[in-house]
């Protein structure tokens, strides 16, 4: 630490003093604002002119008065403690924005790592603030978000930008086709949609983002698919497949594409529990996901800082902290 440098940190703890006798010009009077005894104020002035190097104060009669030192240093501590101040005013305002609530609706998918990732990263800045959560399929988070249940919703694909509705991609993942662990096409590094032509199909429901998707990728390879079974949420799905009851189109499970068996090993070696997920060939076998807000259009109802504090994490921080998690389970 040089010389300089100590003498700050050694004068530091006197500006708020020296800049409350600059007011008075008294010591008495000082000494009765800042509640200390009348020594302590003598004793800090006289360590003050000491670190500066040259006399801040006078005596004048039963008084002090100000040396041309003390008068030029002066608006300089004054102008330091007035950015402290400003400092001190933003972490509080900050403290105070971060007790509100953020209400978010999002596609189940999501719940199990992407959305509590983002939470924690925000968390970890704003302990105070609550979250609401509502899971459900796509059209259902978009229906709560324009009807203001909902501040903001977590979809794929991202909702379409309009008057009444803002949205940003964040990231991209691959869709994999699931089959049982037995099936024919397990052992596949790649595959087809043409080549479930004729099996039966593990579908979402209607309003389920993962059902546009698939929808497009049958369109796309030319035919219906035999839909033996909707699911609500892709757990399900992958279940049904596990238990040999029909085939799918899912995100990634967890994982790297392979064998996912059950942890006891009854599907080791038989025909029991276990899915095989592999990559599809088609530029469609991908979901979009991003985030959905309201626009506000006035000031009465305005967008409330917790809400803008966390969507504009999400979009500044989203892709990259999510972009490790997407490899991860993409097995990149």
């Amino acid at each position: 630490m040089d010389v300089e440098h100590k003498q700050l940190v050694q004068l530091l703890p006197l500006l708020p003093l020296l800049a409350e006798l600059g007011r008075t010009e008294h010591i008495t009077e000082t000494a009765e604002v800042l509640g200390l005894p009348q020594s302590t104020v003598s004793r800090a002035i006289a360590r003050a002119s000491a670190i500066v190097g040259t006399d801040l104060v006078v005596r004048d009669g039963r008084g002090v008065r100000l040396t041309p030192a003390a008068k030029a240093l002066l608006p300089h501590i004054d102008a330091a403690l007035g950015e402290f101040q400003t400092g001190l005013d933003i972490v509080r305002h900050e403290s105070e924005v971060v007790r509100g609530r953020i209400a978010i609706s999002f596609q189940h998918t999501f719940g199990e790592a992407m959305l509590p990732l983002l939470i924690s990263a925000f968390r970890s800045r704003h302990l105070q603030t609550a979250f609401d959560l509502s899971q459900g399929a796509r059209d259902g988070c978009l229906a709560e978000l324009a009807a203001g249940s909902a501040d903001l919703a977590l979809t794929a694909p991202v909702a379409t930008a309009g008057r009444a509705i803002g949205s940003a991609a964040l990231y991209r993942e691959p869709l994999r086709l699931v089959v049982h662990h037995r099936h024919p096409l397990a052992g596949r590094l790649r595959a087809r949609v043409a080549d479930i032509r004729h099996e039966p199909f593990v579908a979402m429901g209607p309003g389920y983002g993962m059902r546009s998707l698939t929808d497009a990728l049958f369109r796309e390879a030319g035919f219906r698919p035999r839909i033996a079974f909707e699911s609500q949420d892709s757990h399900t799905a992958r279940g049904l497949v596990s238990a040999g009851l029909g085939v799918s189109i899912l995100p990634p499970g967890g994982s790297a594409p392979g064998r996912h068996l059950p942890s006891d090993g009854t599907g080791s070696d038989d025909g029991g529990p276990g899915w095989v997920e592999i990559p599809l060939d088609s530029a469609l076998a991908f979901r979009e996901i991003g985030l959905a807000w309201r626009e506000r259009r006035s000031t009465a109802d305005a967008e409330p800082d917790p809400v803008r504090l966390f969507r504009e994490l999400v979009l500044r921080d989203g892709p990259s902290l999510l972009a490790g998690f997407v490899r991860e389970r993409s097995g990149g």
